[in-house]
């Protein structure tokens, strides 16, 4: 048995080389057994989705294999795949990444932040719900984890404050071993020092406990559990609401430039959804369910007793939240008075936002009808505005100096330095996303997206409404466990083509599978939010488990029924386009041409 254990030990410790041997073996059948052209597809899309769901390589460098794999598989030639990796969407999503780094390096992100806390209030639902509104605010803009790993620290200072370092029991250093243990073992994201304050305990003297009285020892575990349900609810609520943020702007997390990416390679004509319609359509969805998420949260983890309304506070509690306080007004005056260059970015921003918003908003003509039709588009848009942070000067100008002999002769250093964005901006999701768009074209060109829609007749009869609900189960379950950018890259080609089956407009299942990749609340992998979250010591998985299953049925539900009733509007939901009709007609003659060429296959058989 010991030698059969260190074998399987050794064995886990080299997985991903066996995965990164085996699984083109493994895949082989696929070639023989479908048509010559779109098996060689399947087969490079079903090793991408095994690499990416294994991490057998890095994500961005199992997103670079179609460069290789398609030209020598004669699926696509190469002038046709590389092009691909730089998309006009691609540059959409880099400017986003440019103005986030710009935000962080002045630390406008922080500022904003604490002034928010400062206006909710103290009370740990105010403050729950300050977070939620903060973190989900930052996430449309910045990277989800970006906004996670910034808020934790600000939770962490407030935690301290309110309950101190050492008001943890002998359960939450069973808890901190437990939570350990399964980072070591899923190597899941770490956070920096600062923010594990939450997993160092100490023994309290159990001498002193027994002469307490019966009554005195009730009320202290009713205040260490309370205290304990706030921390975790702070903790939980940060990821919750990155997720939730992040999936109201194009730009705000991959899967929805992802969308943008493939509607324009699968459907050319299809113009309907932009920064602006997006906007429409799902901020109204991010308030609502930001709003439910902090009550359920809030009432989980005793934020909002609705029992004790009444309840007067005690002065244990009152106390801490003067503290509490007087620790975010601290921070906010450490920042100091407003610089020239927060000034700059806060206008840049919201220049950033209000172009992109009005290029063409679809119920009124946007600013982008002054020129030519099709030649402005998003990425023109956010691509003018940043490269204005690499020259704008981070310093209010004086027209003095010009006549001062005697002032110093220095550069003025701009907003953002080219070399601050190439530390900042992660480079990997560019490439992630172009791997993507390199997948679509090619399920296009070989046909593949046509031979699963033929494949999709037992689904013919299900009404749109219940397909909705079931594809964003399914997704969001898929999500759990695998990277939402790799889920939405499988999932998208698969659902355009079962639309046209149902005969209904395509974004009508593609939107709901986009959004429902961010959906992913009940496991501690399923995003580098969680991770970071629960990478502090203080959350269990059956915490995120038992809170998150909630948030999926909820998220669920409430997509349908945005779905069924303003997107309708905004998107034109209600009736079968033109753009997808002319992508119908042409894959009916192309799978007429993949039977007859299969049929004609097996004669000669």
């Amino acid at each position: 048995m010991a030698a059969l254990g260190a074998l399987v030990k050794k064995v886990w410790s080299v997985r991903r080389f066996v995965v990164l041997l085996c699984a083109p073996l493994a895949l082989v059948p696929v070639l023989l057994s479908l048509p010559p052209k779109e098996g060689r597809c399947l087969y490079v899309i079903l090793l991408m989705a095994l690499y990416w769901c294994t991490e057998a390589l890095p994500l961005a460098v199992t997103a670079l294999l179609p460069i290789v794999l398609f030209p020598f598989l004669g699926i696509l030639p190469s002038n046709k795949v590389c092009p691909q990796y730089f998309l006009d969407t691609n540059f959409l999503f880099l400017s986003g990444l440019i103005m986030a780094s710009a935000i962080e390096e002045w630390n406008l992100h922080r500022r904003i932040a604490l002034r928010v806390l400062m206006l909710v209030g103290v009370q740990p639902a105010r403050l729950i719900l300050g977070m939620m509104l903060t973190t989900s605010f930052l996430s449309m803009w910045l990277s989800n984890t970006a906004s996670t790993a910034m808020m934790l620290p600000i939770a962490n200072a407030i935690l301290k404050s309110l309950f101190g370092e050492k008001d943890t029991s002998k359960d939450m250093n069973r808890e901190n071993e437990e939570n350990q243990a399964s980072l070591q073992q899923n190597k899941l994201y770490t956070v920096p020092t600062e923010m594990q304050f939450l997993a160092s305990t100490e023994d309290k003297d159990l001498t002193e406990e027994k002469e307490v009285a019966s009554d005195a020892v009730s009320d202290l575990k009713k205040e260490e559990e309370y205290k304990t349900n706030i921390w975790k609810g702070f903790l939980i609520s940060i990821p919750y609401a990155a997720s939730i943020g992040g999936t109201a702007t194009l730009t705000g997390t991959a899967p929805n430039l992802i969308l943008l990416g493939q509607l324009k390679s699968y459907f050319p004509e299809c113009d309907v959804v932009n920064f602006g319609s997006w906007f429409m359509f799902a901020f109204p969805l991010m308030l609502i369910f930001l709003l439910l998420g902090w009550l359920w949260i809030s009432i989980l983890y005793g934020g909002i007793n609705l029992r004790g309304w009444r309840t007067k506070k005690s002065n244990i509690r009152v106390d801490a939240e003067a503290r509490a306080r007087e620790v975010i007004k601290e921070d906010y005056q450490k920042l100091g008075p407003t610089k020239f260059a927060e000034q700059a970015i806060f206008f840049l921003f919201c220049m950033f936002a209000i172009m992109l918003f009005s290029r063409d908003p679809k119920f009124i003509p946007g600013w982008a009808s002054l020129f030519a039709p099709g030649f402005i588009s998003d990425a023109v848009t956010g691509i003018a505005i940043v490269i204005v942070l690499f020259f704008f000067p981070s310093q209010k100008p004086s027209f003095k100096w010009w006549f001062d002999l005697k002032a110093p002769n220095t550069e003025t250093q701009p907003l953002l330095t080219w070399r601050k964005a190439q530390e900042t901006v992660p480079w990997n999701i560019i490439l992630l996303l172009g791997g993507g768009f390199a997948m679509a074209k090619g399920c296009e060109e070989s046909g593949l997206s046509v031979w699963i829609g033929g494949r999709l007749h037992p689904l013919e009869g299900v009404p749109p409404p219940v397909a909705v609900i079931l594809i964003t189960i399914v997704i969001a379950l898929f999500t759990e466990f695998a990277s939402n950018t790799a889920t939405i890259i499988i999932f998208l080609p698969v659902l355009a083509e079962l639309a046209i089956r149902l005969k209904v407009n395509p974004l009508y299942l593609m939107i709901p599978g986009t959004i429902g990749c961010s959906y992913a609340f009940m496991l501690p992998v399923s995003t580098p939010p969680n991770s970071i979250a629960f990478s502090s010591g203080h959350l269990m998985v059956k915490d995120m488990a038992r809170t998150g299953l909630l948030m999926n049925l909820m998220g669920v539900l409430l997509l349908s029924l945005a779905m069924n009733t303003w997107a309708k509007s905004i998107f034109q939901l209600g009736t079968f386009p033109a753009w997808a009709n002319i992508h119908a007609e042409n894959a009916t003659s192309l799978l007429t041409a993949v039977e007859n060429v299969t049929l004609s296959a097996l004669n000669k058989i």
